[in-house]
């Protein structure tokens, strides 16, 4: 099932995305499908109809991994640590499908990540990786977008991850999808960047969740972001970045500098 969140110029909404004769639709839905139960309104539009939103707005946090890729730990020089290598990105930083990314005025280096992002579903403490599948809603795209000069330059990364707009996600939230083995993969104006798959996480989903679990409350509507394959670069003003995961989809959006 694929979850969207979307307006039509009014209060957003949210919605399930089904094929109807070839033709995507939007049919939308009573709620919060994090707290209440799914039930139809009525409504039914077409996809290209309405503007996609973040599918959704985390309660708290985003909560991503570095260098869960060994081939990426490895193209900017880094070792892979013994220890999981976690960083938050505040919710101010999530953006929606086609929302422009606005590059930060203290970095010359913005550099994509495509990420596959978990969605929570309900309060997770102290996890067994047995546990977590019970405690997901489902996956979406993400790009961890980072201000590599900042990154470098200091011991937190506060300023390199946490910048307004660091967080695209989207175009849905796919709820029937075993992330074990799927491509992922990255695009600059059609020109591919990264091609990897999530069989070569070096901790897989299960993994991680339960691991970041164990140090805060996972609350419904976080993300786990779970790391990024080799090939990121940087992106540059008047570009436009497609991030797209198997089995859920392709973000895109537009880069700017004000």
């Amino acid at each position: 099932m694929r979850i969207a969140r979307f307006t039509t110029g009014e209060d957003p909404q949210y919605g399930i995305v089904q094929e109807k004769d070839g033709r995507d639709m939007v049919y939308g839905i009573t709620g919060d499908p994090l707290y209440t139960e799914i039930r139809p309104t009525g409504t039914i539009l077409p996809l290209e109809d309405v503007r996609l939103l973040a599918p959704v707005i985390p309660r708290s946090k985003v909560v991503c991994v570095g260098r869960n890729y060994a081939a990426h730990a490895a193209e900017l020089g880094n070792e892979v640590p013994e220890q999981a290598l976690y960083f938050l990105k505040p919710n101010t930083a999530v953006v929606g499908p086609g929302d422009p990314v606005v590059l930060p005025a203290y970095s010359q280096e913005v550099s994509l990540e495509a990420e596959l992002a978990v969605v929570i579903k309900r309060m997770s403490k102290d996890l067994t990786p047995e546990q977590v599948p019970e405690h997901v809603l489902g996956y979406t795209c993400a790009n961890d977008l980072t201000a590599r000069d900042a990154q470098a330059a200091e011991n937190q990364w506060f300023r390199a991850k946490a910048f307004d707009t660091s967080c695209p996600i989207g175009p849905w939230i796919e709820t029937d999808l075993d992330p074990a083995s799927l491509g992922i993969s990255s695009a600059v104006d059609g020109e591919v960047a990264q091609d990897g798959t999530t069989a070569d996480m070096l901790r897989d989903v299960s993994a991680l969740v339960a691991e970041i679990s164990a140090v805060v409350t996972l609350l419904p509507g976080d993300l786990v972001l779970t790391g990024t394959p080799a090939g990121v670069r940087a992106v540059e003003p008047g570009s436009s970045v497609d991030i797209t995961i198997e089995g859920i989809g392709t973000l895109s959006n537009p880069i700017v500098r004000r």
